[in-house]
């Protein structure tokens, strides 16, 4: 069994920066691709960013510019670096993986970490 945790949350103003971190522990696993959701209160939950396995690189259009995904595959880390925080921002932000465990690919979920931008 994989675990995906979250770190990096936190208050900041808007203007600021913050950098997210998903750990993945577990044994014997590869993390295939991965992503940042987020959401906020009343919201659906949308996907910010993504990572393919061929280095793909997705965000969505409100966060282009300004957020940015990575991934060390020794660490078996992901990131989300987030530059230029707007309020709008402000959500309880998940990661997301696919991972291979021997002949098997499962999907992953944090537990959350909660973003907050003040104007």
């Amino acid at each position: 069994q994989v675990q995906l945790v979250e770190s990096g949350g936190g208050l900041v103003q808007a203007g600021g920066s913050l950098r997210l971190s998903c750990a993945a522990s577990g044994r014997s696993f590869t993390i295939k691709s991965g992503g940042w959701y987020r959401q906020a209160p009343g919201k659906q939950r949308e996907l910010v960013a993504s990572i393919r396995s061929d280095g793909n690189l997705n965000y969505v259009d409100s966060v282009k510019g300004r957020f940015t995904i990575s991934r060390d595959n020794a660490k078996s880390t992901i990131f989300l670096q987030m530059n230029s925080l707007k309020p709008e921002d402000t959500a309880v932000y998940y990661c997301n993986g696919w991972i291979v465990e021997g002949l098997t690919t499962a999907n992953y979920w944090g537990q959350g970490t909660q973003v907050t931008v003040s104007s």
